[in-house]
């Protein structure tokens, strides 16, 4: 039986060693909280680090240590020394890494002795793993700190599936090229089956580094490495909504809120909790607050700023300048605006216990989180579940991860100090009634994508891959193959069948808009048509009059637009999705500047889409075009839903909420009863056909390359043959 093997940095057990007595500490972090079920089930186990260096192990612990974080925790530790720690994880990871990926290019260092470091510690986690996994398993590595072990483990078993997660941003393109081990870094992560992300920035920044610094052929959330498809995709991290929610209900949290509600003298209460860290914006959050009460002098000595920083990394010189750095502002903003009676900022250098800080939350009327840059920040998220009664208000920086889910906060420019300022003020001046409404929102998303279902979200995802096996290799449809696809469909008593068009029931040649339907095809679509076995679709990007004008005389259902527009026979067409092309008048003067410096390339325009055609240019020239008009577009459209595709000599931009898969999915669930099914295309918007298909369904692929169709036919006219031999 195939097991499930995690991967991360630390164990979710924290161990000390007090008079050789070993202590183990169950970890309560997020990760361990939406791993939870994965990580219990019998067939699973989790790897990394166990905290202690292996100097400060007593030799007669070590063996113990591993036995029972096995037989009591299912936990598998990776043996590291005082060095490894020093120069792999407080060396790269958090003096290279760290500041590199989160926008402190200044302060990022790149030294080869902490590179080689980080990669011998990749390879001992490796080493380990490679005594505990089987053949079938599933692997899930999780963070910065493990970049290069998707590849090693691929090398090492190819039958792996493997999942990688990223907790932290992945930079813009221009600052990850500054790394000098980018390709290599890179190349790790291709060992992966699906790479994973809180925002979908983070991942455009990565598929664009892929593109660029690799050179690796990238289709939407899909790029491609020795003929293996690698997604991927957007996981937004959660909480454990239900523990926050519900906390208010603990004696203990009822008991602290009226402690903290006397020490406030029942003042407005504005929220911050951090960790010690640059990325944080503190200072800046600081004189923020300063700024606030020069501002607004009515609000003294009637709102009260609680600061709560956690310690962390107490023994690295920046960190300790940075709470230096924050003692004395706080020790500024409390001279320049306290009173005998009352202190503005109330500052905490102390990590708070569960109950205390779910009480802060519940007492403060606002949550100031303004990071310089942060992969997700769960606090926010706490803050909204642990107010039960839809009250409070979230000031969130649009640098954080979770600003791209919380769009109800207040959002602000971390850096804007006056911009700050202001929304404090609002937030603080806010109606109940609007409070309530923006997080009653907020609370039904919070509680839906919840900690859990990121967790199994992600590996529903995963195994989906799994499933399709990854490496995707179509088979020729001849000999044997063909013999059996005809007998299955002599045989068949209902079959349903959807024939792409352009490249697939016509040659394409130097004018693809021109194409119609010749007499042998005309002959082969009506006999297709008038068998009573068959329910025969042509589902096709063009658009509706062309379709009805060529096959309206036929017995077939006609899907238009990419499955945007629905005919059946003698019937009127019906949309079937609701979308917009406001977003054409952008795009458009951008793809004409690109034809225009390209001879023989023209824009075809459609109802939802826009698509770049270049079959008649040179070859040359429009693959340099291509690229370029690629990354404009993908820049120019990161925040909008559209997909852009590359077909058969033709790039198009569309509705992201429209494909093929959507458009013939009706009529799959309309005759689930039939015995044949067949859908066959050549280029990448019929993959979104093979992909809803079963196993068992015939998807086939006009040409080679990479498909999730199960065969291939070498070009349309072997179809053409096929189609002769059918009906027969």
């Amino acid at each position: 039986m195939s097991s499930t093997i995690i991967v991360s940095n630390r164990l979710p057990i924290n161990i000390s060693i007090e008079q050789d007595k070993i202590i183990y500490q169950q970890s309560i972090g997020g990760l361990a909280t939406g791993l939870k079920s994965f990580h219990e089930d019998e067939n699973s186990l989790w790897v990394g680090w166990n905290g202690l260096n292996t100097e400060e192990v007593p030799e007669a612990l070590e063996k113990t240590i591993t036995d029972e974080l096995k037989t009591k925790y299912n936990c598998a530790p990776v043996l590291l020394t005082q060095d490894d720690i020093e120069n792999y994880y407080l060396g790269f990871c958090n003096k290279t890494i760290w500041p590199l990926f989160h926008y402190f290019q200044n302060t990022t260092v790149f030294d080869p002795h902490l590179w080689e470091s980080y990669k011998l510690v990749n390879q001992k986690f490796y080493n380990t793993l490679i005594k505990l996994i089987k053949k079938g398993d599933t692997v899930w590595i999780h963070d910065y700190q493990l970049f290069l072990l998707p590849q090693l483990l691929r090398e090492y078993d190819s039958t792996l599936t493997i999942g990688f997660f990223l907790h932290i941003p992945f930079p813009s393109y221009e600052l990850f090229r500054q790394l000098p081990w980018r390709e290599e870094i890179l190349w790790g992560l291709t060992g992966s089956d699906l790479i994973g992300f809180h925002t979908f920035d983070y991942a455009r920044h990565f598929i664009s580094s892929i593109r660029r610094i690799l050179s690796l052929d990238a289709k939407g959330q899909n790029f491609f490495y020795k003929d293996r498809t690698i997604l991927v995709d957007v996981f937004p991290m959660g909480i454990d909504y239900d523990k926050f929610s519900t906390a208010i209900n603990n004696k203990d949290i009822q008991h602290a809120n009226i402690e903290y509600a006397v020490k406030t003298r029942g003042n407005q209460v504005v929220l911050s909790v951090d960790r010690l860290d640059y990325t944080k914006g503190i200072p800046e959050r600081l004189k923020a607050v300063d700024l606030f009460y020069t501002n607004n002098p009515n609000y003294l000595e009637k709102v009260t700023f609680i600061m709560i920083v956690a310690p962390s990394r107490a023994d690295v010189d920046t960190y300790m300048s940075l709470l230096k750095e924050i003692e004395e502002l706080v020790s500024h903003t409390n001279g320049k605006h306290g009173t005998i009676g009352w202190t503005p900022i109330m500052f905490f250098y102390k990590p708070f216990p569960f109950s205390e800080l779910v009480s802060l939350y519940n007492l403060a009327d606002v949550l100031l989180v303004t990071p310089l840059r942060d992969g997700m920040n769960l606090v926010a998220k706490e803050y909204i579940a642990s107010r039960p009664d839809k009250l409070g208000t979230l000031i969130l920086s649009e640098t954080a991860g979770a600003a791209s889910e919380l769009g109800e906060a207040l959002i602000v420019n971390p850096n804007d100090l006056e911009m700050i300022s202001q929304q404090l003020k609002v937030a603080l001046e806010m109606p109940k009634r609007e409070q309530i409404e923006r997080n009653t929102i907020l609370h039904k998303r919070l509680k839906r994508y919840n900690i859990f279902f990121w967790a199994s979200e992600f590996m529903r995802k995963l195994q989906s891959i799994h499933l399709r096996h990854t490496t995707i290799k179509s088979i020729l449809l001849a000999n044997k193959e063909e013999s059996k696809f005809l007998s299955d469909y002599k045989k068949a008593s209902k079959r349903l069948l959807f024939f792409d068009y352009d490249g697939t029931l016509v040659q394409f040649n130097n004018s693809p808009l021109k194409a119609v339907p010749d007499a042998e095809l005309k002959q082969y679509l009506t006999h297709l048509s008038t068998d009573p076995k068959n329910c025969l679709s042509v589902v096709s990007g063009r658009q509706k009059d062309f379709l009805e004008e060529h096959f309206g005389p036929y017995n077939v259902n006609l899907i238009a637009n990419h499955g945007l527009s629905f005919k059946e026979p003698n019937k009127d067409w019906i949309e079937t999705e609701i979308v917009h092309n406001e977003w054409q008048s952008e795009i458009r003067p951008i793809m004409q500047l690109f034809t225009d410096n390209t001879p023989g390339s023209f824009i075809e325009e459609k109802t939802f889409s826009l698509a770049w055609h270049y079959r008649r240019c040179d070859p040359d020239l429009s693959s340099l075009r291509l690229n370029e008009l690629r990354e404009t577009l993908l820049d120019l459209t990161g925040t909008m839903n559209l997909s852009i595709m590359d077909g058969n000599k033709v790039l198009e931009i569309k509705d992201s909420s429209v494909n093929k898969g959507k458009g013939i999915q009706p009529l799959l669930i309309k005759n689930s009863s039939v015995d044949f099914v067949m859908a066959i295309g050549d280029d990448h918007t019929d993959e979104d056909m093979f992909q809803i298909l079963d196993e068992t369904d015939y998807s086939i692929k006009i040409g080679t390359g990479k498909t999730s169709a199960k065969f291939h036919l070498p070009d349309a006219a072997s179809f053409r043959s096929l189609l002769g031999k059918m009906i027969k």
